[in-house]
């Protein structure tokens, strides 16, 4: 009965930017690490970022500097800026998110296309 909804997705021009948002709703009763992955066609899921329930922040080489990731704990949601935008950050992005004794779920992921 956990759900994860994602949505900012979409079709955006190199150098732009997009805000991703994750909601999680249900049968959750705290979070705590929370965090986005990418998955580009015919390559392996990865971590973009991940925020702890302390707000401790790691990025992705490929991403830090240009991506944000936080969190709002009174609306059970993380978000993901996403600014700079290079074609090689086209995937479907992924929510996870950690409830307590290491329970994980995912959301469905949204599509992030980024034009040359």
């Amino acid at each position: 009965q956990v759900q994860l909804v994602e949505s900012g997705g979409g079709l955006v021009q190199a150098g732009g930017s997009l805000r991703l948002s994750c909601a999680a709703a249900g049968s959750i009763s705290s979070i705590n690490t929370m965090s986005w992955y990418r998955q580009a066609p015919g390559k392996q899921r990865e971590l973009v970022a991940i925020i702890t329930s302390s707000a401790l922040t790691n990025y992705a080489d490929s991403v830090k500097g240009r991506f944000t990731i936080s969190r709002d704990n009174a609306k059970s949601t993380v978000y993901l800026q996403m600014n700079s935008l290079k074609s090689e950050d086209t995937a479907v992005y992924y929510c996870n998110v950690e409830s307590p004794r290491s329970h994980y779920y995912w959301g469905r992921g949204t599509q992030v296309t980024v034009s040359s």
